[in-house]
């Protein structure tokens, strides 16, 4: 059977819950939740493990908090003897309009602690990772607030919508791989109507 971790990037706490910054913990719990798995508290990590169409997937949201993500994936990529390609990192992006999602295989962290620490963890940005536009409409200075925010009433639909066809790229990467699944997924524009 092939392994693939998903790591969804947060903060543990409930003062962290349905905000913008958490946007990857909600995608994996969405993800663990339609294939009737539950998570459990492990070493650095709330985990829960899937098994579909012959895949097994390791599902993780850090208990370390963003700037530590590296620690959990480095830990449970060894762990679970994962490849790195068969992993894949779920994370808000400030950079990209809530419209957009950006699938890459590889590339600069873009000032994401989360991904930074990854990277240093891991010595190499060649790690897939799905990026979930949150927008940027925030009064100078007011960055941190805007991220560690809770989403607006008006954005929410779009958001769940979002999140259910960030599962169905995760598992389109594990059927197709992540070549195919990119050309679909980075010139779309999503939206509710």
């Amino acid at each position: 059977m092939s392994k693939y971790l998903l790591v969804g990037l947060g903060n543990p706490g409930d003062e962290y819950a349905n905000t913008r910054h958490n946007i990857g913990f909600d995608v994996v719990h969405a993800f663990v939740v339609k294939h009737g798995a539950a998570f459990k508290v492990e070493r650095l990590a709330y985990m829960a493990e899937i098994k579909w169409k012959g895949k097994i997937f390791i599902c993780i949201c850090p208990t370390t908090f963003m700037n530590l993500s590296g620690r959990a994936f480095k830990y449970w990529m060894d762990k679970e003897k994962v490849l790195l390609e068969n992993s894949l990192t779920v994370l808000d992006d400030l950079a990209l309009p809530l419209e957009k999602l950006r699938l890459r295989g590889t590339g600069s962290d873009a000032g994401h602690n989360g991904l930074k620490n990854i990277q240093e963890t891991l010595g190499t940005n060649a790690y897939p990772r799905l990026r979930f536009g949150i927008g940027n409409h925030f009064p100078k200075g007011m960055q941190s607030d805007f991220v560690l925010g809770k989403w607006r009433k008006e954005e929410l639909p779009l958001v769940g919508f979002k999140i259910q066809k960030c599962i169905e790229i995760i598992e389109s990467c594990a059927a197709i791989g992540l070549d195919r699944t990119m050309s679909s997924v980075n010139n779309q524009v999503y939206n509710t109507e």
